[in-house]
């Protein structure tokens, strides 16, 4: 009786190996008449100015949420492009042209009631400084709650991780702010 069942099951063992190698021989030879496909695990792109504005003015900023990058053009029309966090939802994410009216070199952070929801143990203000969730700038469009800032968190660029806002590491606020003037042109996609 072992012997019987020991023969049953090496052939099922060997039928299931039959049937599994089965499934995988037409993607395999598909796999091999298929020409190779270039793959962007990123999502990154860039854009042209010209296919978002009319005139490239002072400067233009287009934060991209798919790819979450950020590219400035100076009046000149150099272009600069830098990784960013984006918001956490759609929801959060307010899309479209706007201009900047604001740019703050100091930060001061309130969190709103929805934020210290989320997190009960932030302060209710928080003064400018190296320890300040705004960063070390700050670029505030017109119609938009939410600015264009840096992080200290550095974890977050690269995600899904802001509460609205578009970061970016505190180096590249500092490039950024540094070449934006008020009224400088802004699409959020």
């Amino acid at each position: 009786m072992k012997a019987r069942n020991q023969s049953l099951l090496s052939r099922r063992r060997v039928g299931g190996g039959i049937g599994t190698a089965m499934l995988y021989v037409p993607s395999m030879l598909r796999a091999e008449t298929l020409a190779p496909v270039r793959r962007n695990v990123s999502s990154f792109r860039t854009h042209n100015w010209q296919d978002h504005f009319d005139a490239l003015g002072k400067d233009i900023i287009i934060a991209d949420t798919i790819s979450r990058a950020l590219q400035q053009w100076t009046e000149d029309g150099t272009m600069f492009v830098y990784p960013t966090s984006v918001p956490m939802t759609d929801e959060l994410t307010r899309r479209g042209y706007t201009g900047i009216i604001f740019m703050d070199p100091e930060l001061d952070w309130t969190p709103t009631p929805s934020i210290r929801e989320r997190d009960p143990t932030l302060p209710a203000y928080m003064p400018p400084g190296p320890d300040n969730p705004l960063g070390a700038r700050s670029l505030h469009p017109t119609s938009h709650y939410y600015p264009i800032q840096g992080t200290h968190d550095t974890r977050k660029i690269g995600r899904r991780s802001s509460s609205g806002c578009i970061g970016l590491y505190n180096e590249h606020i500092i490039e950024v702010f540094d070449r934006t003037s008020a009224g400088t042109q802004v699409k959020l996609i």
